[in-house]
């Protein structure tokens, strides 16, 4: 798991982005003096001053002995490396990171694309020349709507609680996923599970002792618990949430990874039901990455970056090159506001609910 720091308010690299800068005095109300985040690193030489230049993130390019002005042959250009040491990252049953998202226009998917090909490697799991996998989650809440309402009024600390699949068939064997996603401040604490698809039943969550035991006492751990805080607070499913992901890993990192979110839908549900084939074609969801549901003038694509303490330079220099601004967006909350506009709720510009009656669904 590597070793454990105590990291101050001012969090270095991701200080470049004036969102993160957290004010000193917001931050004693809730700790004094320090705000104290665990963090999982690896190689000690990740976090020294070197780790942040260039010339440790790209390959050194080996060269046969040519006069110092002739240029580098073509083949010893940067290219996408082997899967690199961030994979091993990605795997962890438990990630803390911080995470930055971007709404862009699909003018701007290439140009990324194009400078994303020295840094990263393709995520084994896509499929294709651009590596795309489609993602879908059943969305749990309270009655009331509780964990929506907590990303909407922006709560310091909050969490999600969902279950994902990948793909669209219902074949047996494919994975499940029991993800507890917890966020204080800017750090994200991610937890899953994982049983296949045939082990899933329709009341598994709120009779945990009826599931089989899983792959190790850490994801049997995570289930445990997942079914505790859902049974705590009365979580039932409300919301199936479902995207094509583009996704990339850092080739050079401990954990770096960019993903790329089109065809964002969803469909309201009170089903203890993973979808399968018969709405495995997106007309039969409902859209929201268009200029309604992202607010912008375009419909466009949601942008992610995510890493550890250590942000690598060169996701730093993308920000700056491609003058990105980061926005809070949450898919299950996008689409909980959407749906209730649908259904004749109104907002104020704030985003208060302004309706007589409570806006849940």
């Amino acid at each position: 798991m590597g070793k454990i720091l105590w990291i101050n308010v001012w969090f270095t690299g991701w200080a470049a982005f004036p969102s993160l800068r957290i004010d000193i005095l917001a931050a004693r109300q809730h700790f004094r003096h320090v705000f104290r985040v665990v963090a999982v690193c690896g190689d000690p030489a990740l976090t020294s001053p070197e780790a942040n230049s260039l010339k440790f993130i790209m390959p050194e390019v080996q060269t046969s002995e040519q006069p110092a002005a002739a240029a580098a042959p073509a083949d010893a250009l940067p290219r996408r490396q082997p899967l690199g040491p961030s994979r091993k990252g990605a795997k962890d049953q438990v990630i803390e990171r911080f995470e930055q998202k971007f709404i862009i226009h699909p003018r701007l998917v290439p140009q990324i694309r194009k400078y994303l090909e020295s840094f990263t490697v393709a995520d084994p799991n896509g499929r294709g020349e651009i590596p795309e996998y489609i993602t879908t989650t059943l969305q749990l809440d309270t009655p009331t709507m509780d964990l929506a309402l907590a990303k909407e009024r922006k709560a310091f600390a909050r969490f999600k609680l969902r279950i994902r699949t990948y793909g669209t068939d219902s074949n047996p064997g494919n994975p499940v996923f029991f993800e507890l996603k917890r966020k204080i401040g800017v750090v994200i604490v991610k937890s899953r599970a994982r049983m296949k698809r045939a082990q899933f039943k329709p009341d598994i969550v709120m009779h945990p002792e009826l599931a089989p035991m899983l792959k190790s006492p850490k994801e049997n751990n995570n289930f445990i618990e997942f079914c505790r805080i859902s049974n705590r607070i009365g979580a039932r499913p409300k919301m199936l949430i479902r995207y094509i992901r583009e996704s990339y890993f850092g080739a050079n990192d401990d954990y770096a990874r960019i993903t790329f979110d089109r065809r964002v839908s969803y469909r309201p549900t009170r089903e203890w039901r993973l979808p399968g084939e018969e709405v495995a074609d997106f007309k039969y969801w409902r859209p929201m990455d268009s200029q309604t549901g992202l607010r912008r003038p375009f419909p466009g694509y949601i942008f992610e970056l995510k890493a550890m303490r250590d942000t690598p330079t060169w996701m730093l220099e993308l920000v700056r090159r491609f003058n990105l601004s980061n926005t809070g967006f949450c898919k299950y909350a996008t689409a909980w506001r959407l749906e209730t506009l649908f259904r004749g709720f109104m907002y104020a510009d704030g985003s208060e609910p302004v309706t007589s009656t409570p806006n849940w669904i």
